[in-house]
């Protein structure tokens, strides 16, 4: 049986009471996407393996955070992995190292979260990225499935980066809009 956003949203709310049984089975239901996640950004499995632990201690101590807004409880988790692979990024980076470095370990090719979302919901999301204008989408996929950082895409669009973090938040926005719609 799938487990359903009502089914996440639960298991966050009971693991804000210490519950370690929904944890458990938190973990169950989620772990293997955001481990496809924290891959995608580092590349290196045992890293990433690292980075799964400390995203799971973040959500076991801060699911009490967790607000149910009509926002997926999967974006939240998403997010936390993502930041937290990509501060492990920038710690393994040499200081002589530039920002270009970040830039050329980036792969356009589909990770292992791509297919894990793909496998569930990847019609709906095609079809709601299609709304978006080109370059909004492409943002969208930057940020999320490919593990760019905001300092990246505004970049890369020639943008300010206050301009991509609102592309992004609209994008959102209408994306939420669409896939609840």
């Amino acid at each position: 049986m799938a487990t359903t956003r009502a089914d996440i949203e639960g298991m966050i709310a009971r693991i804000a009471g210490e519950d370690r049984a929904a944890f458990l089975d938190l973990y169950d239901a989620t772990s293997a996407k955001l481990f496809g996640v924290c891959l995608r950004v580092l590349k290196d499995r045992g890293e990433s393996e690292d980075v799964l632990q400390d995203v799971f201690i973040k959500v076991w101590k801060n699911a009490g955070r967790y607000n149910v807004n009509g926002l997926s409880p999967m974006t939240w988790l998403i997010t936390i992995a993502r930041n937290a692979a990509i501060d492990r990024l920038r710690a393994r980076k040499t200081p002589a190292e530039g920002g270009e470095a970040l830039d050329r370990l980036q792969d356009a090719a589909p990770g292992p979260e791509a297919q894990a979302v793909a496998a569930s919901e990847a019609r709906e999301v095609v079809r709601c990225l299609g709304t978006l204008d080109d370059d909004r989408a492409a943002a969208v996929r930057g940020a999320y499935l490919d593990g760019e950082t905001y300092q990246t895409l505004a970049a890369r669009f020639d943008v300010p980066l206050n301009t991509m973090r609102t592309w992004l938040r609209r994008s959102l926005q209408k994306l939420r809009e669409c896939l609840d719609g």
